[in-house]
């Protein structure tokens, strides 16, 4: 990579445009990057990275602000720059992302980054592409390395270096993993970790398995876990685990086969018990029944007369029965007789006149059907005057609904046309309202805009006067702790006669004389400092600068947020934008509630201007129906007076006419009854006399004297008396036959068996054979439940053996991997032994430099111990002091040999990544500030080791403000600040 020529305008700190040649630069090969401090050197090299990568480096890159806060408002910040990349030469053309004025109304509008790459073929510039992605992969790729290896590589940040030098192992891990892109090892060591995690997650879900299936061996086995199987990965790796098992499931099978054999022999006990009993059942049944029908025999022959006087009995009974119809006739037809009597009696009583008979009361019925025949021809007149009177008074009620309709309407319409000029006037005012909306938004957006600039205003105007007085104190402490060094030198100085002689040593020659007797030693005064407290005193000095220079930027940046804030603020008073703020808030709320219900109103008006409409039209159809209503009252009232006169005529005396046909029909209806009634009394009479005479015929018949007699017989029941005699005689015919079969005199002999005893023995051995089965079930599940576990405990142990050698394989791995196997003799993690490799290829190639540097009295070493409270090891350095034999930490460096150390360590490391980046061609070098510490000797051995860089044509450019530097190196790049902006030049070319 080779510099051309750079372009800079509204970037950093360069309002106007900025050129630099770096052809010209590059004639002299060493070239000094000078200005004040603040006056933009760093930018220069901001505006490389960000031409290259889209980025500037460190943390001003978080920053983001990179336009010039004294460019014009319209001026687009713009870096240009030309490079040669593997022999192609580029031109870069990059903007960033910036706040611009809107070419229309006010405030700003964002424009986004921007970048054009173009190739220069012949004497054109062709345009590869403008887009930012194929733009960082094009130049990415040609450069072969990222912006943190290119800034270590090209830049040689020599701050930073220092920091790395004087770091801890994490802090360097850090800083070269990045640069050496290793974090592929420390996934590696991720993976392990997790990889492990996960097996060991795996593995302990099999123990638990395991443990959970021994926990029910025990519990189904009702036998307790041994003691010697507590470890279960212990047991299972020898075998006694399953042996247990296999021990626990053989005992089942044993008992199982024992309670088997012992239910055989309870069955056969059983069964010849259950046997015996069965016979004893049989002959206590046969013995009973034969006892039963002698007793029976004896009981019935006893009851021979009373048999015989049941079969007289029954004969008389049976000749009754043929008479039991008549009787039942003759009974029949004297109740309805009585019954026929008392019906005649009561429908002649509402007569009120004495019975006189059938014909009597039909002549007095038929004139009353002649006279209702004359009064039902008017009954429909009546109906339709009362039609007509009821159709009257609907319609009456009909007018006098429709007035009040009317009066009712009439209101409505006149509140509704109030309504709408209300809403009108309402609707008016929310559409005013939704137009001034987006004036009140804009005003509101401004205003709180201007509040929120001076509550910033004023809170950056505290931070600032603060910080001013911090800085002035840091300031005075700078000077505070330069004063001390000088003071603490000054008196070094003077007593170095007495720090020689406390060095010498008896027989050695004195470096000053060259003698090797020392007659009179120099001793040191009282707190004579030595070489410690001297370096101590320039840490503080460093500290304290550092310290106000941060202050010095705070204080910087500050006063731009209070320049930033009073241009956002404008003219305004505070507690006058206040108050406008508040009365535009109050004025958008209002607005806002008037607009919201703009739809709302017009919806209703439009509702109410369409009920007008329809109380318009109702009031037009009532009209109409008024008069029709009158029209048809005048109608019915003439129909009316006519059907009136002819009804009242009809109706004499009655309220109704319907009530004169009720009462003479209620009258025929009576008559109707009592006519029927005495017909039926005539004819109940008639049928009793021939029952009578058709029973007295029958009794003499039946061989009976009177029907009282016959009747007096039937009242025995036939059925039970024919039960009586057939149960007696079957009964005694079956106790006959069972006494005469054979063998009953042997069954009545024999002596009746013990059935107690016997059902007692058949029920004890029944249930011993019950006991016996159900162990036999027990200890066959107990079998069936032992061999699953056994089985289920036998697979889990065969698929948690490989589980287990794959975790032993991997945590001894992933601990060798992270340094803490006995096999790690460095106990150092794989990320870290790479990075220590790298490490050492850096310290190599800085001891290359650092020699001639030092005047060899310096090299660096690469240690892999730990350092105190670090807690990774393999990158340590400590720097070895050739001339007193002793290896020191970095920290003990003045701060001239710092510098120089950190410098070789820097070009060391910039050759390791250029390498491990393809070997990129870097024909354009910065070395970045620290030159002010060293003595004149020291930095002319510098100033040679860094004029070897020039090597094939390479050009080395120096940051530094220090002014002995511009005394040495004759072509110089001096950057000048002013309140404009700052300014670049070439200075000491002879072009």
């Amino acid at each position: 990579m080779r510099l051309h020529h750079l372009s800079v305008t509204a970037f950093g700190p360069f309002v106007e445009t900025a050129d630099v040649d770096f052809d010209a630069l590059a004639d002299a090969g060493l070239f000094l990057l000078s200005g004040a401090t603040g006056a933009g050197k760093s930018s220069v090299l901001d505006a490389v990275c960000f031409a290259l990568y889209a980025a500037v480096p460190g943390e001003r890159q978080g920053a983001g602000r990179l336009r010039s806060d004294q460019a014009p408002a319209g001026l687009a910040p713009v870096v240009t720059l030309e490079v040669s990349l593997s022999g192609r030469r580029f031109r870069i053309i990059r903007s960033p992302a910036w706040e611009r004025p809107k070419k229309r109304g006010t405030g700003t509008t964002r424009e986004q980054a921007r970048v054009t790459v173009s190739e220069r073929l012949g004497n054109e510039w062709t345009p590869l592409t403008s887009r930012l992605d194929e733009a960082g992969d094009l130049l990415s790729g040609l450069l072969g390395m990222n912006l943190d290896q290119f800034c270590q590589v090209a830049m040689l940040p020599q701050g930073h270096f220092q920091a790395f030098l004087r770091a801890d192992s994490a802090q360097r891990h850090r800083l070269l993993a990045r640069l050496f892109r290793t974090g592929r090892f420390e996934q590696i060591e991720a993976w392990l970790r997790d990889h492990r995690l996960q097996l060991r997650h795996a593995s302990e879900r099999h123990r638990e398995a395991v443990s959970r299936l021994v926990s029910r061996v025990s519990e189904a086995a009702a036998s307790e876990v041994p003691e010697s199987l507590a470890d279960v990965p212990s047991a299972v790796d020898d075998g006694s685990l399953i042996s247990w098992a296999v021990a626990l499931r053989d005992g089942a099978t044993c008992r199982a086969a024992e309670a088997a054999d012992a239910v055989a022999v309870l069955l056969a006990a059983e069964e010849a018990a259950r046997e015996t009993l069965r016979e004893g059942r049989q002959l206590a049944t046969a013995r009973a029944r034969m006892d039963e029908a002698a007793a029976t025999v004896k009981r019935l022959e006893a009851r021979a007369e009373e048999h015989a006087a049941n079969v007289d009995s029954l004969d008389r009974v049976r000749r009754a029965e043929g008479l039991r119809p008549l009787l039942g006739l003759v009974a029949d037809r004297r109740a309805a007789l009585a019954e026929a009597e008392a019906r005649a009696q009561a429908s002649a009583a509402p007569l009120d006149v004495e019975d006189a008979g059938s014909t009597c009361w039909a002549d007095e019925r038929h004139a009353l059907e002649q006279q209702l025949a004359g009064l039902r021809v008017l009954l429909p007149a009546e109906q339709r005057l009362t039609e007509l009177q009821a159709e009257q008074a609907r319609r009456e009620q009909t007018l006098r609904s429709l007035a009040e309709a009317d009066r009712l309407e009439q209101a409505e319409a006149r509140a509704a046309t109030a309504r709408a000029e209300q809403l009108t006037e309402a609707l008016a005012v929310a559409e005013a309202a939704a137009e001034a909306l987006p004036a009140l938004a804009a005003r509101l957006s401004q205003l709180r805009s201007i509040v929120a600039a001076h509550a910033d205003l004023a809170r950056h105007e505290a931070d600032h006067a603060l910080l001013v007085v911090d800085h002035s104190a840091a300031a005075h402490r700078v000077l505070d702790a330069r004063e001390r060094l000088l003071e603490l030198r000054e008196r070094r100085i003077t007593g170095m006669a007495a720090e020689l002689a406390g060095a010498l040593a008896a027989g050695d020659d004195c470096p000053v004389c060259g003698s090797p007797e020392h007659p009179h030693l120099a001793v040191a005064g009282e707190g004579h400092p030595d070489a410690e407290a001297e370096r101590a005193a320039q840490h503080d000095v460093d500290d304290a600068q550092a310290a106000e220079a941060v202050l010095a930027m705070r204080v910087r940046e500050t006063a731009t947020e209070i320049g930033r804030a009073r241009e956002a603020a404008g003219d305004s008073a505070p507690p006058a934008a206040r108050a406008a703020l508040e009365e535009t808030e109050s004025a958008h709320v209002s607005a806002m509630e008037s607009a919201a219900g703009r739809d709302d109103l017009a919806a209703t008006l439009v509702e109410v201007r369409l009920r007008s409409a329809a109380l318009v039209e109702a009031d037009a159809r009532r009209r109409v129906s008024v008069a029709e209503e009158t029209t048809a009252l005048t109608h019915l009232a003439v129909q009316a007076v006519e059907l009136e006169r002819r009804v009242a005529e009809a109706r004499g005396s009655e309220p109704a006419l319907g009530d004169v046909v009720e009462r003479l029909e209620s009258r025929r209806t009576l008559l109707r009854v009592a006519e029927a009634d005495a017909t039926s009394r005539q004819a109940a009479h008639e049928a009793l006399a021939d029952a009578e005479v058709a029973l007295g015929r029958a009794v003499l018949e039946a061989g009976f004297d009177t029907p009282d007699e016959a009747r007096q017989a039937g009242l025995v029941d036939l059925v039970t008396l024919e039960h009586a005699v057939r149960d007696h005689e079957a009964t005694l015919t079956a106790a006959r036959m069972i006494l005469a079969e054979a063998g009953a005199q042997e069954i009545l002999s024999a002596h009746p068996p013990d059935l107690g005893a016997l059902e007692h023995d058949h029920r004890a051995r029944a249930e011993a054979l019950e006991r016996a089965r159900a162990r036999v079930q027990a200890e066959a599940r107990l079998h069936a439940r032992l061999v699953d576990l056994h089985a289920e405990l036998a697979a889990e142990v065969r698929s948690w053996a490989p589980l287990r050698a794959d975790l032993d394989l991997a945590t001894r791995v992933a601990a060798f991997a992270e340094g803490k196997a006995p096999d790690n003799r460095l106990q150092m993690r794989l990320s870290a032994y790479v990075l220590a490799y790298r490490l050492s290829q850096v310290v190599d190639a800085a001891n290359a430099r650092l020699a001639g540097m030092s005047d060899r009295r310096y090299s660096l070493e690469h240690v892999g111990r730990r350092g105190a409270g670090e807690t990774r090891g393999g990158l340590s350095l400590v720097v070895r002091d050739d001339w007193s034999g002793e290896s020191r930490d970095p920290a003990t460096l003045s701060g001239g040999e710092t510098f120089v150390v950190s410098l070789a360590l820097a070009l060391g490391l910039a050759d390791v990544v250029a390498h491990e980046a393809g070997g990129a061609d870097l024909q354009t070098l910065f070395v970045d500030e620290g030159f002010g510490a060293l003595d004149a000797e020291t930095l002319d051995d510098v100033l040679d080791i860094l004029d070897t860089l020039r090597e094939n044509g390479r050009a080395v450019g120096v940051v530094s403000h220090v002014a002995e530097m511009r005394d040495r190196i004759p072509v110089q790049l001096v950057v000048s600040k002013a309140r404009s902006g700052s300014t670049l030049r070439v200075a000491g070319c002879a072009g």
